[in-house]
C-alpha cells in the first residue's frame, strides 16, 4: 500500500515530480503517482482526494503551476499533510504558483517547498513519515551524512588543487 500520493496537474510537471519520486524510492518509501487536472476533471480529482486516506496515504505531494489549485484543494479534502510544489511558469517564473499554494486560508495548511522543489518535497514527506518509523529515520540520517561527506570531499579537492585547477 502506498504511503505517499504524488499528484500533478499536467505531464509537463513530470521532471520536477519525478525528483520527489526518486528520493522516496531511494529511501524505500512507497508511493503512487497520478496526473489529474483539478480544473479539467474535477470529479476525478475529488474522488482521488476523498479516497486517499482509505488507500493508506499518509502524505500527499501535489505539484501545480499558474493558478496552482491542486495542492490547496487536496488539503481541503485530505485530512493529513499535503506538500505543495509550485511549478516554474513562463509568464511569472513560478511566483504565481508559489503565491497560490502558500497563501492558503486559515485552517487549510499546505506545506510549501521552493519553486520546482521536487527533491525537498520527497524528503519532507519522508521526514513526516519518519516520526513514527525508526528505520526510515535512520535512512534519513544516513542521507544527511552522505550530503555532509560530499561537501567535505569537494572541500578537500579544492584544498588539494586550488580554485584555478578545480574541476
Amino acid at each position: 500500500m502506498a504511503q505517499v500520493g504524488i499528484v500533478m496537474g499536467s505531464d509537463s510537471d513530470m521532471p520536477v515530480m519525478a525528483k520527489a519520486a526518486e528520493i522516496l524510492e531511494e529511501l524505500g518509501v512507497s508511493f503512487e503517482m497520478k496526473i489529474i487536472s483539478a480544473h479539467r476533471e474535477p470529479d476525478v480529482f475529488f474522488e482521488y482526494a476523498k479516497t486517499a486516506e482509505e488507500k493508506g496515504f499518509k502524505v500527499i505531494i501535489a505539484g501545480a503551476g499558474m493558478a496552482a489549485h491542486l495542492p490547496g484543494m487536496c488539503a481541503a479534502i485530505f485530512p493529513m499533510p499535503v506538500i505543495g510544489i509550485p511549478m516554474h511558469t513562463t509568464s511569472l517564473g513560478g511566483r504565481d504558483s508559489l503565491y497560490s499554494i502558500v497563501q492558503m486560508p486559515s485552517g487549510i495548511p499546505v506545506a510549501t517547498v521552493a519553486i520546482n522543489g521536487g527533491t525537498n518535497a520527497g524528503l519532507l514527506a519522508a521526514k513526516i513519515l519518519a516520526t513514527s518509523d525508526e528505520e526510515l529515520l535512520q535512512k534519513l540520517k544516513n542521507y544527511s551524512r552522505s550530503l555532509k561527506e560530499s561537501v567535505q570531499k569537494k572541500d578537500a579537492k579544492l584544498a588539494e588543487t586550488g580554485y584555478k585547477n578545480y574541476q
